[in-house]
């Protein structure tokens, strides 16, 4: 061999190494949905997953992501086909997988067992059995194993961490205790866990939602169905989409037009819905957002509708009226601290941190405050929120001029005024019935286009007293059934706690903005460089 020929099987071997879909390409054979053997070129959702996976890891040196997809995507296809490569490539990896059953362990090792006996550069294997592979020369092993009621991996030494459908593990706290806890937070260490939903509840739901709100190491990756290519079949002649729909759900056509979806895939869609005989069983399997993952039983729904929330999270209006600021804050413990920003139609952004203080909390609001110049700043008194109120209008008549101390617990203003007739009992119950009400309104309105406000928009439920009056349910009483605290929306209702008319006010708009500050920030949606020409608390 020459030179030359030695030079090009070097290079080689190092993109074998270091690019997982060439490796793949070359080196790796799965059975497709038809049964034919092929070599594995990741689709839409796998390199969805991938490209988000990689981002973190050149960010942290680590991976810590949990995958919530719709149905046969061939996340544990790829999933597999990653920790095999570097298992198979590197020396001192250890691999776990965790599956929910016994049938869907031994399908997983079924995957790398093929990748294995197809790979024309397979490492050579000490111990081999249904369970496990020892690359006994590179000090690397693959195991499998099933979640029943004992946690096990406690004694491993895990570098590489797959939970398969971790939604439906049995004793999910003990194996996140046992297994998950025993890959070390350290560089080229990953830990993935994906699933499809169970229902707004348990482990993976409630890990979900902290990784939502940017709460601790793990990134959230949603898949929506319409990645996955097959998901389409060809329309018969005279196929058209269904323009009303019933119950106050979407229509076909707004679904069709909100997320630039196909004939096919509508007509895919529709015969599914059929299959599964339930639009809500539908959402949950092949979901469009990761809110409707989560989608609650009849007779369990949520305040606001998430269709109302969708539709603006999808829309573009002009921010027009008094820039208004609603504040909810938190202390240190695990809620965030979140701002909400609107001028009349548009939320124009929320923003929020984690674990901070009154005092830099309250520095954050006056910085704010100086560079925007709000009509109001409408701030929760409860928890520390008093404090920083006080430590604001200490700071000088400019901030006294602005900044407004709300109550969630007080009588709603509509009760003082007519106590006899039915309504929000409290300040929250009222603020929040008044964003329903602009969420509804003919005109349309749009907020930050995320979903995680739209998780904690749809949060919370409705709670009725005998004498016709009602209250929003609590965040104590969230937490209990596993819901995290609706912060980012709580900020929102806040900018509707007056109905003042507002005449004097700054009319420039400011910078798109969503999530937590400290986090790289999405592009905005539309030029946000507005000047605001009427008045008015909703105008």
């Amino acid at each position: 061999m020459s030179t030359s020929d030695e030079m090009d099987q070097l290079r080689r071997l190092r993109r074998l190494r270091d690019d997982l879909e060439y490796f793949g390409s070359e080196c790796l054979k799965i059975r497709n949905k038809a049964g034919v053997i092929e070599s594995l070129v990741l689709n839409d959702a796998q390199r969805a997953a991938h490209t988000l996976m990689e981002q973190q890891r050149e960010e942290k040196g680590w991976i810590r992501a949990l995958v919530l997809k719709g149905r046969q995507q061939g996340i544990s296809t790829y999933i597999g086909a990653r920790f095999y490569h570097k298992a198979s490539l590197r020396r001192g990896q250890n691999v776990y997988i965790l599956a929910h059953e016994r049938t869907a362990s031994e399908t997983l090792f079924g995957i790398v067992d093929r990748y294995q006996r197809n790979n024309p550069i397979a490492p050579h294997v000490g111990t081999a059995n249904i369970k496990e592979l020892e690359f006994d020369k590179l000090d690397s092993s693959y195991a499998v194993a099933t979640a029943g009621t004992k946690a096990g991996g406690r004694s491993k030494a895990i570098s590489l961490f797959h939970g398969s459908e971790v939604a439906f593990w049995e004793n999910a706290p003990d194996h996140f205790a046992a297994s998950v806890q025993g890959v070390p937070l350290m560089p080229n260490t990953e830990v993935v866990l994906e699933s499809t939903s169970a229902g707004a509840g348990g482990e993976f739901y409630e890990r979900w939602m902290d990784a939502e709100a940017a709460r601790g190491d793990y990134i959230p990756i949603f898949l929506q169905w319409w990645l996955s290519r097959e998901y389409a079949r060809e329309p018969e002649p005279g196929f058209m989409l269904e323009s009303e729909s019933d119950d106050g759900e979407m229509s076909e056509q707004e679904y069709a037009d909100i997320y630039k979806l196909s004939p096919a895939q509508m007509c895919w869609r529709r015969n599914k819905i059929i299959e599964l005989r339930s639009p809500l069983l539908f959402q949950r399997e092949y979901p469009a957002t990761s809110a409707e993952a989560w989608t609650a039983p009849p007779g369990h729904e949520p305040f606001i509708a998430p269709l109302l929330v969708l539709r603006a999270r999808k829309r573009v209006r002009q921010g027009v009226g008094p820039l208004i600021l609603g504040v909810d804050p938190a202390s240190l413990g695990g809620d965030r601290f979140s701002i909400t920003a609107r001028r009349g139609l548009r939320a124009m952004w929320t923003r929020y941190r984690n674990k901070i203080d009154h005092n830099e909390g309250t520095a954050w609001i006056k910085s704010l405050i100086d560079e925007l110049h709000p009509a109001r700043v409408n701030i929760d008194a409860g928890n520390i929120g008093a404090t920083i109120v006080t430590n604001l209008r200490n700071a000088g008549p400019q901030y006294v001029d602005v900044v407004r101390a709300v109550n969630f617990g007080a009588t709603s203003e509509a009760k003082l005024s007519r106590p006899k007739v039915p309504g929000p009992a409290n300040r929250r119950a009222e603020m929040w019935s008044r964003l329903l009400e602009w969420l509804m309104l003919e005109e349309g309105v749009q907020i930050p286009d995320e979903p995680a406000l739209q998780t904690d928009l749809t949060a919370p439920k409705i709670k009725p007293r005998l004498n016709g009056d009602y209250v929003l349910e609590s965040k104590q009483d969230m937490k209990i059934r596993k819901v995290r605290s609706p912060d980012m929306a709580d900020s929102l209702a806040l900018t509707f706690a007056s109905t003042e008319w507002i005449t004097d006010y700054e009319k420039e708009s400011s910078v798109q903005t969503f999530g937590n500050v400290d986090a790289p920030q999405p592009t905005p949606l539309v030029d946000s460089a507005f000047q605001t020409v009427s008045t008015g608390w909703m105008a």
